[in-house]
């Protein structure tokens, strides 16, 4: 049986029924979620892995149809997730981005992703990418921002392609290393901590 959780405004809310509401409301392509403000009824046992995965209830998420519908009313408040209906705001839990940007392709002078719930995204002054680096081991975790706060983690296999694609420009008076795109540079490491090829 599917959990329900009652917000404070007494509407209940489960799974089931923001999938109901988000079929509804996402006829016309995305929701306008930013425009919604409905009340906040509690926090659903719902989690995005750091892989993409979606999980409910503690297992994974096994219908991609119903993953998508989950994404296209997803929304970020500062540093906090939820899924938005006209009626309904419930907290889930994102372990890092929610997306996972899993190819990408240059067409022209744009890199375009492709993420894990069949969004495109084309890199650019309006699709920024970043890379965070870990203070410990300086492994990068580069990300592209997909819509409104909303980020992909960029998989391993095509941030390897994007390094191959990367070039050397000077920014602020420093060399670095990084990604054009859309007309924009994206540094990614300083030029000189490049390793010695």
């Amino acid at each position: 049986m599917a959990k329900t959780i009652k917000g404070d405004n007494g509407v209940n809310v489960s799974a089931e029924s923001l999938a109901s509401s988000a079929r509804a409301a996402s006829k016309k392509g995305l929701p306008p979620v930013h425009l919604w403000n409905p009340p906040f009824c509690g926090d659903l046992d719902m989690r995005i892995a750091r892989d993409g995965t979606w999980f409910y209830l503690g297992t994974p998420i096994g219908r991609p149809e119903l993953v998508r519908l989950f994404s296209t009313i997803l929304r970020r408040d500062g540093d906090d997730y939820f899924l938005v209906t006209p009626v309904e705001k419930v907290g889930i839990t994102v372990d890092d981005a929610p997306f996972v940007a899993v190819d990408f392709e240059r067409v022209g002078e744009v890199l375009r992703f492709e993420t894990n719930v069949g969004d495109f995204v084309d890199a650019g002054p309006e699709h920024p990418i970043r890379v965070v680096r870990d203070d410990e081991t300086g492994e990068p975790a580069p990300y592209v921002l997909v819509r409104a706060n909303l980020e992909a983690l960029i998989d391993r296999k095509s941030f390897y392609r994007l390094v191959e694609l990367g070039e050397v420009d000077t920014v602020d008076g420093v060399d670095w290393f990084g990604l054009r795109s859309g007309g924009e540079f994206f540094a990614v490491i300083p030029a000189a901590e490049l390793p010695d090829a």
